[in-house]
């Protein structure tokens, strides 16, 4: 129970990744405020555990967060966790910069970087009495080169960058900043990136780009995000930590260059 009587806000707590961070947090004593705009799951989510509760909330808009936290304000009063997870890859509409459309790019951003930027700007004023965590969500794509993912690696960059700098604002207030950068997670969004690709191979890639020859499950990042919210991370504030079975050492995240 590394997080009783936590407060904790998951944003995408409904699927995927953020549906594994969910349970997990819960698991291990968190209340957990999920904020998604996939009402179906998230309702099923808040039906199925006794210590959730699901706001629908669009994190690339500003009124929509305010409103969330304001929902949160006056049930819980404080926040001890934010998990700044909800992020999108456009598979198909994102590419080489060149190629992309400008609401493409925009959109992206919107989610992916509009999004920590509306959640943690709601949720410090929440946080600086008592101390917190936060934890961000980037990507392989925020520490290596990624071909043909030009928004989606700005935003991971950014998110790498902010969480840095967060880190150095607010550490004062005893509030820790860290980064998680996953990369090969078995989720919808992988799917659609590489593995519903028919040019992707997915034999190389486990043999030659992926050190532990697996890919990983949305329950790995999990129990990375419940670590770095728990008082066992206390002097862990500005990290960057990678969650991708050692491929962004290994020299490339592609199979050409």
């Amino acid at each position: 129970m590394k997080l009783k009587n936590k407060i904790a806000v998951i944003t995408g707590g409904a699927a995927g990744i953020g549906e594994a961070g969910t349970r997990k947090f819960s698991e291990e004593g968190a209340y957990v405020f999920i904020l998604d705009v996939n009402e179906t799951a998230g309702k099923a989510l808040e039906h199925e555990l006794s210590d959730v509760c699901f706001i629908k909330a669009d994190i690339s808009d500003e009124a929509s967060v305010k409103s969330a936290f304001d929902k949160i304000a006056k049930k819980c009063n404080h926040v001890d966790i934010l998990y700044n997870n909800a992020s999108v890859f456009l598979g198909g509409r994102d590419g080489s910069l060149g190629d992309v459309e400008e609401q493409i790019w925009k959109k992206v951003l919107s989610i992916n970087l509009d999004g920590i930027y509306h959640c943690t700007k709601f949720a410090l004023p929440l946080m600086k009495e008592r101390g917190g965590a936060i934890i961000n969500t980037a990507s392989s794509a925020g520490v290596a080169g990624v071909p043909g993912c030009a928004a989606y690696t700005a935003t991971k960059g950014a998110t790498v960058t902010l969480t840095r700098s967060l880190a150095v604002d607010y550490g004062k207030y005893n509030i820790r900043t860290n980064c998680i950068a996953p990369a090969a997670i078995e989720t919808e969004m992988v799917k659609e990136s590489n593995l519903n690709d028919p040019d992707f191979d997915n034999e190389f890639f486990l043999r030659q780009i992926t050190p532990l020859r697996r890919w990983g499950k949305p329950g790995d990042v999990a129990n990375l995000a419940a670590f770095l919210a728990s008082d066992d991370a206390s002097y862990l504030n500005g990290v960057i930590i990678p969650c991708d079975g050692g491929i962004t050492i290994n020299g490339t995240v592609n199979k050409e260059i």
